[in-house]
């Protein structure tokens, strides 16, 4: 089998199984700002453990899932797993996205419903990017610069806590831990991949507010939730430097 057919099924795989974990997270971690993690279902049984369905087993069997179904997160991460597989190929740095997107797309399903991207999400995976692209450049046949992950990372992370001064309103200090993350991914590929993508975040987020408008679901100084597109562009941006190395 061809190699790269090959990267695409197994990320595949990987983003189905790990995607199906996700929902208990999901809803522990949707917790409106300023309270503490969910810790009790709908019913008010206690919720064990961060990995797996959001389904309670002391609730009636007829009872509805009490957060996001395993099926749609299990099969959006699949398809970002395997889009980052078919773009990076069975480059060293594929392992690296692949440990990345289950807790980006944890991070988008949560703020997009609670306005809220979790400490113990964001600054933990900022982390493990740098180390991780760090001993992604050790190996051979790797496609890009492990400095210029480091540095993209505290450039985007200078630049959204410069918005965050200007403007807290509009942008939250999530944002500004999630940016180290997407700076060093982005980074990775260098400074033109690291522009794309934070122009790409911006754009998607500027056609969601526009569209919310439209629909007059939202007036102009409605605050949106900002980290899905940040991950989304970092995505769309990892996608072509990916391609283009």
């Amino acid at each position: 089998m061809d190699p790269g057919l090959l990267a695409v099924l197994v990320a595949a795989l990987w983003g189905a199984a790990t995607g199906a974990l996700l929902p208990r997270a999901a809803y522990r971690f949707s917790a409106p700002s300023g309270e503490a993690w969910r810790e009790r279902c709908p019913r008010e049984h206690p919720v064990r453990g961060w990995l797996g369905r959001a389904r309670c087993g002391r609730c009636p069997a007829d009872e509805p899932s009490y957060g996001h179904r395993a099926v749609p997160l299990a099969l959006g991460t699949a398809l970002v797993c395997a889009a980052l597989a078919a773009a990076t190929g069975a480059r060293p740095e594929l392992a690296v996205w692949l440990l990345l997107a289950p807790p980006g797309v944890l991070l988008a399903v949560v703020d997009l419903r609670v306005r809220r991207l979790p400490d113990p999400l964001t600054l933990p995976l900022a982390g493990a990017a740098v180390a991780l692209l760090g001993l992604a450049a050790l190996v051979p046949e790797h496609a890009g610069e492990w400095t210029t992950a480091l540095l993209g990372a505290l450039a985007l992370g200078a630049g959204y806590l410069v918005l965050f001064l200007i403007n807290p309103a509009g942008m939250g200090f999530g944002d500004v831990k999630l940016a180290l993350t997407a700076g060093a991914v982005l980074g990775w590929y260098g400074w033109p991949t690291l522009m794309l993508g934070t122009f790409a975040g911006f754009l998607l987020g500027a056609f969601y507010g526009g569209a919310l408008l439209v629909a007059r679901r939202a007036g102009r100084k409605t605050a949106i939730p900002f980290g899905p597109f940040l991950i989304a562009g970092a995505f769309l941006g990892v996608l072509a430097g990916a391609y283009a190395a």
